[in-house]
This record gives C-alpha cells, sequence and structure tokens, in this order.
C-alpha cells in the first residue's frame, strides 16, 4: 500500500508521500513524488497503485516532455499524463489481470503552470478521467486512506497556512502509520507556494520526526483525560457493583 496526501490552501499545495514499497515479505525505499521543475511551470505527480505501471506511465510523460509537448495551464498537463495511463492500461491491463493483479493506478497532479490564475490540484482515476479539487474539499489522499482523514476533515481549511496544512499533513501522515504496517518513513514532502512557480521538496527520515508524533501522543491522551466525564455517569450509573471476590478455602 502507499500513502500519498495533497492540500491546498489560499497560500499554496502541500505534498506528502510515504516511501515504504511492499512485495510480498520484503520492503524497500523508493520516491513516490515526481517533479517537473521549468520556467513557469511547476507540477507533482504521486501515485497509488501497482509500481510498475507508475514507473511505466511516468516514463511515457518524462519522454512526451523531452519530445517538446507543452502545457501552459495544468490540466492539460493532467490530460496529457491521462493518455499516458491509457496506453500503459492498453499495453498491460489484460495480462495484469490474467496474471491476479487490478490496474489501479489512482494519481494526484498538483502545481502551478504559465497560465494558471492559481494553484491546482487534481486526482486522476484509474481510467484517466479526472476532477479538480476546490475550496469545498481542500485535501485528497490515496492509498492507505482510511486511518489519517480525521485529523485533516477536523482542522484544514482553505484559510490554514502553509505551516499549519504541513502540521495537520504530518499528523495525518503519523496517524496511518502507526495504524497500518504498510506506510511507513521515510517521507517525501514538497511545497509550492502561490504564483511564485518554484517547488521546495525535503524528505524526513523517522528520528527527524519521532519527537513530534511523541509529544502528539502525550497531547492527545492528556485532552483525554481532561475532557468532562457528567455526560457518563448515566450511563456508568447502570453497571452492577463488582462482585465479591471469591474466596477458596487453603489446601492442607
Amino acid at each position: 500500500m502507499t500513502y500519498c496526501l495533497a492540500i491546498k490552501v489560499k497560500e499554496g499545495l502541500v505534498a506528502i508521500a510515504d516511501t515504504r514499497i511492499t512485495s510480498g515479505t520484503d520492503t524497500t525505499v523508493k520516491k513516490k513524488i515526481f517533479l517537473v521543475q521549468k520556467e513557469h511551470y511547476s507540477l507533482f505527480i504521486m501515485t497509488s497503485g501497482l509500481r510498475s505501471v507508475r514507473d511505466k506511465a511516468v516514463q511515457y510523460f518524462k519522454e512526451l516532455l523531452e519530445e517538446g509537448a507543452e502545457h501552459n495551464k495544468l490540466y492539460k498537463a493532467v490530460n496529457d499524463f491521462g493518455q499516458q495511463v491509457r496506453r500503459v492500461a492498453d499495453e498491460d491491463r489484460v495480462s495484469l489481470e490474467e496474471a491476479g493483479f487490478k490496474f489501479n493506478l489512482n494519481t494526484i497532479v498538483g502545481g502551478q503552470l504559465r497560465d494558471d490564475d492559481e494553484h491546482k490540484l487534481f486526482l486522476l482515476y484509474p481510467e484517466g478521467n479526472w476532477v479538480e479539487l476546490g475550496q469545498g474539499a481542500p485535501y485528497v489522499v490515496i492509498g492507505n486512506s482510511g486511518h489519517g482523514k480525521a485529523i485533516l476533515n477536523r482542522t484544514l481549511d482553505n484559510e490554514c497556512s502553509l505551516r499549519q496544512a504541513l502540521k495537520a499533513g504530518f499528523l495525518s501522515f503519523d496517524s496511518t502509520r502507526v495504524s497500518a504496517n504498510d506506510v511507513d518513513f521515510p517521507i517525501d514532502v514538497v511545497l509550492l507556494q502561490q504564483d511564485t512557480f518554484c517547488m521546495v521538496e525535503q524528505r524526513y527520515e523517522k528520528e527527524d520526526l519521532e519527537p513530534i508524533s511523541s509529544q502528539w501522543a502525550t497531547a492527545l491522551r492528556t485532552t483525554l483525560h481532561q475532557l468532562p466525564e457528567e455526560w457518563m455517569e448515566v450511563t456508568l450509573s447502570k453497571l452492577p457493583a463488582p462482585a465479591a471476590p471469591v474466596q477458596y478455602p487453603e489446601k492442607k
């Protein structure tokens, strides 16, 4: 499995991806974010699904750019990447499914190109069609998405700063990491500030962020103990009194 998260706020974009690749009992570390950075052209691509399908689609897209393909808006780049996903599906879907594998490549594409009025975020499906994420949905997760959404739903909105979005994003990843054995450090982080056309990237190892994870766990336990308990009494009062311990005669 994998964990890829992208957040869109007014200030810009945050992307977080774990790097764990699991194949049977073997685990390796591989980069899951592909970046394209040129003048007035900044985009990142993150995928979940079969690694071989991802690598082939990304390679085809890289060759397309090297051969001179140009995009002035991000949705046009998303269309071209979607075409490469369809191309891989035409070539490999039947043989993969005959071998028991599912063609399940989901993709997040984010960035800002020359004629975009702002930074953009897209979710591309295995069939090659896409949806754009807007203010009503400030984030998207692909891969192991069930464990980390609660913190995002409770804390994120369009007015959050990039700092706050990055903190919430890490806590979302951390919640997933402690709940699933197929998501783990290192993680790659990409930030894009609106209208700068300049992405910055950083890799974090476990030891870099373990103090933050521990502080968050402590804060959760402390808050749990501090929550009011009066509302519980109506239920707890219905519990029967503890039974007296059974006394057994001593053996002689």
